[in-house]
């Protein structure tokens, strides 16, 4: 274990498994103190179990503001503050703006994008409570989605790239507040992770990999930890010049 972020206190939704559950996991190697947050209980207490005494879990429903206080609140009182607040929940969903319902659509913005908003709200509230001493960072993630289209992904499309300019927005306002808090989004292609269930469950994990590989210049897909690593560099002082920015990790997709 190393200091990167010794005595910092994070918060991280979606945190029961894929990139949450890896964030939580290195912010942990690195010294901070982590709440896994997330909606899928059994999960969410054996990852909180195995982080031992850094670690601790809280139930949380990410379209419920009443869930977002007692969240924070539960955090706060646990570790005695807040300075890191990572949106990871989120859900996928393939359907183009004909076949897509309004019910799909709400349901995807409801997650990924209120849910942020939600986060976003009531953590800068509680963070700007804890920074005199060590800064406050939200770290918003949203998806390469979030900046190339497809046509298949409108109400993904629409909720990450809401979290794009939302990511921005609190930055804005962080920084003309006078607040020690940064807020950059995250923007990661193909990730190994649960969120591609569906096509694992559809081609199985061999096909999978060389299906969607074949789309990343570099080959393949992404690593939870090739995410992970720059959610910790966000989360430490070592990025205190950094808000308002989007972090790209595709294996060069942007680039073509």
């Amino acid at each position: 274990m190393t200091d990167r972020l010794a005595g910092k206190v994070a918060l991280i939704t979606g945190g029961a498994s894929g990139l949450g559950a890896n964030a939580a996991a290195l912010m942990v190697q690195e010294g901070a103190k982590v709440v896994v947050a997330d909606i899928a209980q059994d999960r969410g207490k054996a990852l909180a179990d195995k982080l031992g005494s850094s670690g601790h879990f809280v139930k949380l429903d990410v379209t419920s503001e009443d869930n977002w206080k007692a969240a924070i609140q539960e955090t706060v009182d646990k570790f005695g503050a807040l300075h890191v607040l990572v949106n990871s929940a989120g859900i996928g969903l393939g359907k183009t703006v004909e076949d897509i319902t309004l019910e799909e659509w709400r349901k995807v913005h409801a997650i990924d994008l209120d849910g942020v908003f939600l986060g976003c709200k009531h953590g800068v509230a509680e963070i700007k409570k804890h920074t005199a001493r060590l800064g406050g960072s939200v770290i918003n993630i949203s998806s390469i989605s979030g900046i190339i289209a497809g046509a298949n992904m409108a109400a993904y499309n629409s909720a990450k790239a809401g979290v794009r300019l939302l990511s921005k927005s609190v930055a804005l306002h962080c920084a003309k507040s006078g607040y020690n808090i940064r807020c950059n989004s995250v923007h990661p292609t193909f990730i190994d992770t649960p969120i591609l269930d569906r096509y694992r469950d559809r081609f199985g994990q061999d096909v999978m990999q060389q299906k969607l590989g074949r789309q990343v210049p570099i080959g393949r897909l992404g690593r939870p930890e090739e995410v992970g690593w720059a959610l910790v560099f966000l989360a430490s002082d070592e990025s205190s010049f950094m808000t308002g920015s989007e972090v790209i990790i595709d294996g060069g997709i942007s680039a073509m």
